[in-house]
């Protein structure tokens, strides 16, 4: 941590606090009382002397480019992020675990294809991701608070957004746009899809919910 703790904020307890997308150190920024992730790309807010480590919480730093909606698919390639300084290439973790090397929307097809440095692909439905969105209003604050999103059969990708280079925010057409997706979190969807696809299925017909909206 840079900077002096606000008078009401224990400082052990900012020198113990890390960012919880990608486990990094935080910066603290006094002027705007907030606790700056440079790797995610976020800031978290301060308020009444409390930090709000929740990343749905946070404020985007701009980080490069978008990725917008066009006539043609879309692709990121999380090879050529935006210039980092050197106390970001510093502070990444290291072991992190599979890298995506290229993520591509098929806009007619509604799924995200993305390409792992382990050799692993996966082929993504939007509307696994929109359902499984690691955001608090999907997934709440542990298991048991999960909601079941229903009426998303024919739910699309709008844009996808790199949040520094550990994750991608992606914008889904019903305006959805608070979801993270870490690269482990999506190498995870990946692996898991057909389970999750089932269970998820499943919760909708003991809730009597549909796909259809």
């Amino acid at each position: 941590m840079t900077g002096g703790p606000p008078s009401s904020v224990d400082p052990k307890l900012l020198d113990l606090l890390v960012c919880p997308l990608t486990k990094g150190p935080l910066r603290y920024d006094r002027e705007h009382q907030e606790l700056i992730s440079e790797q995610a790309g976020l800031a978290y807010p301060i308020r009444d002397g409390i930090p709000i480590m929740l990343v749905d919480e946070a404020r985007p730093r701009p980080t490069g480019s978008r990725m917008r909606s066009a006539p043609g698919p879309m692709a990121l390639n999380p090879r050529n992020p935006a210039p980092k300084d050197p106390a970001s290439v510093a502070a990444e973790p290291q072991g992190r675990g599979p890298w995506p090397t290229e993520l591509r929307v098929n806009r007619a097809e509604k799924r995200l294809i993305v390409t792992f440095d382990d050799g692993e692909r996966f082929v993504l439905p939007a509307e696994l991701l929109r359902v499984e969105s690691p955001s608090a209003e999907v997934q709440g604050h542990g298991p048991s608070q999960k909601t079941i999103v229903a009426g998303r059969r024919h739910v699309g990708i709008m844009e996808l957004e790199p949040v520094g280079n550990y994750a991608v925010r992606i914008v889904f057409d019903d305006l959805h746009s608070t979801g993270i997706y870490s690269w482990r979190y999506l190498h995870d969807l990946g692996r898991h899809q057909d389970k999750l696809w089932a269970d998820y299925l499943k919760a909708l017909d003991e809730r009597g919910l549909s796909r259809d909206p």
